[in-house]
């Protein structure tokens, strides 16, 4: 599955016409083309690519004076930053969100781990059963069970904000980024493993984390052949 396909927040509104039977007009299909490729960028490191394609989303939905698409392109890109673990204020929505509506701000919520019991029903489907989750375990379910790459990183990225990421919560993160050739996320979530490693006397995995991380970085030691 490719990002474009993974922003259901977005992509529910970008494609109405279309689920519609009608023509999908360019805006549209050019706004959540480059919001998908742009989200993809951040997950991969690529920052200059993810602005320019971030750019290029933002110009399209703004033709269209809808403040509530404008406010969903800013909440996705919030919720890169979330799946990997890039824990800042939403400032791009919070300009924003005089004008949206309560499904918008309670996503936003949820992306700051301060979700209210009253906002669980305005989530997309699979944030509301992590949001609904009575314990850490059954949290931790929840998010293992989305099938969407981006929306389980997106969960895993929620659980952690709020103080209820499981060590396999870490694990299926590092699982999913690692799939999906996500290497930002993937450091994340391994320098998360690395750091609770050591807190618990395990210097040896911990160790073992850290060469895992060297070879995402690509620093990797190589012996130079004469």
């Amino acid at each position: 599955m490719n990002a474009s396909s993974s922003f259901s927040l977005l992509t529910a509104t970008l494609l109405l016409a279309a689920c519609a039977g009608k023509p999908v007009p360019e805006w549209q299909s050019e706004a959540k083309d480059a919001m998908g490729r742009a989200s993809t960028a951040y997950l991969k490191g690529e920052n200059r690519v993810e602005q320019q394609e971030f750019t290029l989303a933002r110009d399209e939905v703004s033709r269209t004076g809808k403040i509530d698409l404008l406010a969903r392109l800013e909440l996705t890109r919030c919720a890169a930053r979330v799946a990997s673990l890039v824990l800042e204020d939403c400032n791009g929505f919070d300009a924003l969100a005089r004008d949206t509506s309560a499904a918008e701000q309670a996503y936003a919520d949820y992306l700051a781990g301060r979700v209210r019991a009253e906002q669980i029903r305005l989530l997309p489907e699979p944030q509301r059963t992590v949001a609904g989750a009575g314990s850490e375990t059954a949290a931790a379910r929840a998010m293992q069970s989305i099938a969407d790459p981006f929306s389980r990183l997106v969960a895993a990225g929620v659980l952690f904000r709020s103080n209820r990421a499981t060590p396999d919560v870490l694990q299926a993160a590092i699982d999913t980024a690692s799939a999906q050739g996500w290497r930002r996320s993937l450091l994340a979530w391994l320098n998360v493993q690395a750091l609770r490693a050591e807190q618990v006397g395990d210097g040896e995995e911990a160790q073992r984390i850290r060469r895992r991380m060297a070879l995402v970085e690509n620093k990797e030691d190589r012996k130079v052949t004469p």
